[in-house]
């Protein structure tokens, strides 16, 4: 049962403990990435369906995932990481979220904010941020505003960063903020005082900024997505990074962004289609008129864990399609036509990936039985996983996307969620 709101804990009930740079582990390709998250994975989904049944916050296996190494694995090589390619990225998050959709979830913005690091910081700033990485530093993310009676539309943030005669000073209030609860540092966006875009990296402990664990949703419940507030914090110019070049320029992080999404919908419909299997042979009942023993041996079960199979495989392998489409795109110069190339291959895995999330989740039902609906088993975890993970970008807009795309040659427009 869900916890109410006044019962949540602030950012000063408790903050992430800083990692021990020894415990941490340098990984140095793709092929121990993978190992590294295959391992990861194993242990946490053992405590999974747990975790979603109380709203147990994960901080112990973040911990564990910070000395993995796994948080560094797109760190360019220059700075001492092994930048695994983003098909590797993309199945080190279906592996997670396979195990723990959730927990898997917690660390998107973390990369994400990487991505922008790698297209939009200074030398010195890469040179400093990735060190951290590389130490075992989480970064969260102070994510998009709420409609502010300020605002002409959601697109018009209010959090500001201004000049003092104290130094910068920021003050924002922000939602949706994943993996901000457990990190290190957690990176906003805000405006400055000519009016451009900017990001900054706040230390978690940063006087003035709160983290409230309000996030009350009846799925991915223990990403901790809340609200966090900067009231008057105070900032080193040199933990701003400025976005608003990025306006002027093709890039590849919002592919990157929704590369990650789609793979952690990849992994939610994995975790479905395989409880259902495991409960179909175990446990399900065949129907009278069957004429069979085991619920595994009815032709319309059969037949239906088939078509569930194709669809499984199909989006795993244009997800993967995508990433390599990116890994191509990265290796050469990049221009508006190879960033609109790269916005739609990942729109065409998300469309497929938020679908076989959606029907591998509720036919898990139709195929085990109404046994399956009790709560001891918590098997509807899936479906509320799926459900509020695939509303974070419309599939209507990615339809549209691409077939605004195919048809009129209209490139999308470039932002985190394209």
């Amino acid at each position: 049962m869900l916890m109410p709101t006044s019962d949540f804990l602030s950012s000063r009930g408790r903050l992430p403990q800083p990692p021990n740079p020894s415990r941490v582990q340098r990984i140095v390709d793709d092929a121990a990435a993978l190992a590294a998250a295959r391992t990861l994975a194993a242990t946490f989904a053992e405590g999974a369906a747990r975790r979603d049944r109380e709203r147990a916050l994960p901080w112990d296996e973040l911990d564990q995932w910070s000395e993995s190494g796994v948080g560094a694995v797109t760190v360019p090589r220059e700075y001492g990481g092994a930048d695994v390619s983003l098909e590797t990225l993309a199945e080190v998050f279906v592996m997670l979220c396979e195990a723990d959709p959730a927990l898997g979830q917690i660390p998107q913005n973390h990369f994400g904010v990487l991505g922008l690091l790698r297209e939009a910081g200074t030398p010195a700033q890469k040179e400093r941020f990735y060190a951290e990485v590389l130490a075992g530093t989480r970064l969260g993310n102070a994510g998009p505003e709420r409609r502010s009676p300020q605002a002409a539309t959601i697109l018009h943030g209010t959090t500001r960063l201004s000049s003092t005669p104290n130094g910068l000073r920021l003050s924002g209030r922000r939602f949706y903020s994943t993996g901000a609860l457990f990190a290190h540092r957690v990176p906003t966006r805000a405006v400055d005082e000519e009016g451009r875009s900017v990001q900054v990296w706040v230390p978690r402990d940063a006087p003035g900024l709160t983290v409230i664990d309000d996030w009350n949703s009846f799925g991915q419940r223990t990403t901790a997505s809340g609200t966090v507030v900067f009231n008057d914090v105070s900032v080193d110019p040199d933990d701003v990074v400025a976005l608003w070049p990025l306006a002027e320029r093709p890039g590849l992080y919002g592919p990157t962004s929704q590369l990650i999404q789609a793979a952690i919908d990849q992994g939610i419909a994995q975790a479905a289609v395989a409880d259902a299997l495991a409960f179909v042979r175990t446990q399900a009942r065949p129907w009278l008129d069957s004429g069979v023993e085991r619920a595994s041996d009815d032709p319309y079960v059969i037949a239906d864990v088939g078509r569930l199979q194709i669809d499984l495989h199909a989006a795993h392998e244009v997800l993967l399609e995508a990433a390599r489409t990116l890994d191509a795109i990265a290796s050469a110069p990049l221009d508006a036509q190879a960033s609109a190339k790269a916005s739609v291959a990942v729109a065409e895995a998300k469309v497929l990936t938020t679908r076989i999330a959606l029907e591998a989740s509720e036919k898990l039902f139709e195929l085990a039985g109404s046994s399956a609906t009790r709560a001891a088993h918590n098997l509807d975890r899936h479906w509320r996983n799926a459900r509020t993970h695939t509303l974070h970008d419309p599939l209507r807009w990615k339809l549209h996307l691409v077939g605004n795309y195919r048809l009129n040659h209209v490139l999308p427009a470039r932002h985190s969620w394209n």
